[in-house]
């Protein structure tokens, strides 16, 4: 049994888990920084304070907190901007960049005419229909 454990815990996966969850804390932390530091006062200056948290209106006597909602939202959706924009996007131009121009992939096969189902360059009837194909 704890050999069995030992295995577990020694396999790569655990560990590469281990360190995403660290770098994704520290990442957290930068991103996280760049909305409420930069981004958000950078907003506030061109369209007003955006924050919603003062919006509630109140039910049977229980206050609604819906601005506080809206604002969460608010701030999602600029943290998924900031992400995409400043991080996918790059590295996947980097990536491509480093990869170069793919090669063409080879056409292997042809659509039938009579029922439009892929089949092989050489087949002269659609395993599909079994329409002659010309």
């Amino acid at each position: 049994m704890i050999k069995g454990f030992r295995d577990f815990i020694l396999r790569g996966n655990v560990i590469d888990l281990a360190v995403a969850v660290i770098i994704g804390a520290a990442f957290s932390a930068i991103t996280k920084s760049l909305v409420e530091d930069v981004i958000t006062p950078l907003i506030a200056a061109i369209v007003g304070k955006p924050d919603f948290s003062a919006l509630v209106f109140h039910l049977n006597g229980t206050p609604i907190k819906y601005g506080s909602f809206i604002t969460a939202a608010i701030n999602f959706l600029i943290i998924a901007f900031v992400i995409y924009f400043f991080l996918v996007l790059p590295v996947q131009k980097l990536l491509a960049r480093l990869k170069g121009p793919e090669e063409a992939a080879a056409v292997t096969t042809k659509p039938c005419p009579e029922c439009l189902s892929d089949i092989p360059l050489a087949a002269h009837r659609c395993r599909f229909c079994s329409q002659p194909v010309a």
